[in-house]
């Protein structure tokens, strides 16, 4: 029996890849990674823009994602790139987007990807961990329990099953501050079971007994390469850029 062949097809090379970076604010945090994904490949056709297609028997849009925030999270640096059959000015395609996305969803940078390493400048995050009806001096406590402890190991549900590991090491900084409420943020470094604000609390559960009596509201403020002598989260796009 011969072997079956995708169908002949004119597949349109990519001409051109723009990253760009998004935001998922308000109630659009609890929408999933695969709703930002239809949502996305809308907007690209309402905006016209030249999507290229991978070949074979099903063709898909050349659109690539990285470390999406868990849902439930609101973030302000979400990153993907698109494949372009035509160059476009990037700034264009952002408005472009950003017009045709819902609010909440909303494109707030972009660049022409110049360079091929760019998951690897997503070093580490850096969340602020809102806790209403919780002092500052609860919290504080609760941190330098956290610091004090050289591992703390927790548990979470992947997709091969129940994992544990440990919650305390990634993190390089952890800072209360005072507002509405207390205020936790921390800088996160990526590693293989990635330690998210949900992991940091159970931490802090386990070596505090620390139990906020609301949801928290989490929110990414940055991912990009990390600064290990002053834990800041850099810009990835800069060498996009030049910088």
């Amino acid at each position: 029996m011969a072997s079956r062949r995708p169908p002949e097809r004119d597949i349109a090379p990519v001409a051109q890849r723009i990253r760009l970076r998004y935001a998922r604010l308000g109630r659009l945090r609890f929408s999933s990674h695969r709703d930002f994904q239809r949502a996305l490949e809308r907007a690209i056709r309402r905006a016209g823009l030249p999507i290229a297609y991978s070949a074979g028997f099903s063709p898909h849009p050349k659109i690539s994602y990285a470390n999406s925030a868990p849902t439930g999270a609101a973030s302000e640096a979400e990153y993907v790139e698109i494949g372009l059959t035509e160059e476009r000015d990037p700034d264009a395609v952002r408005r472009d987007l950003d017009a045709a996305l819902p609010p909440g969803l909303d494109i707030v940078d972009a660049v022409v990807a110049r360079t091929s390493d760019f998951a690897s400048r997503l070093e580490a995050s850096r969340w602020r961990i809102e806790l209403p009806e919780v002092s500052s001096a609860e919290l504080e406590r609760a941190r330098d329990a956290f610091w004090a402890a050289e591992t703390i190991e927790v548990e979470r549900m992947a997709k091969s099953g129940l994992r544990k590991f440990d919650a305390r090491e990634p993190v390089v900084l952890a800072e209360v501050e005072d507002g509405p409420c207390a205020i936790l943020t921390v800088v996160v470094r990526h590693v293989t079971m990635s330690v998210r604000p949900d992991d940091v609390l159970a931490a802090l559960r386990s070596v505090a007994d620390f139990e906020p009596p609301v949801p928290p509201r989490v929110t990414r403020l940055a991912q990009g390469p990390l600064d290990l002598a002053t834990h800041a989260v850099g810009d990835p796009f800069a060498p996009d850029r030049g910088d």
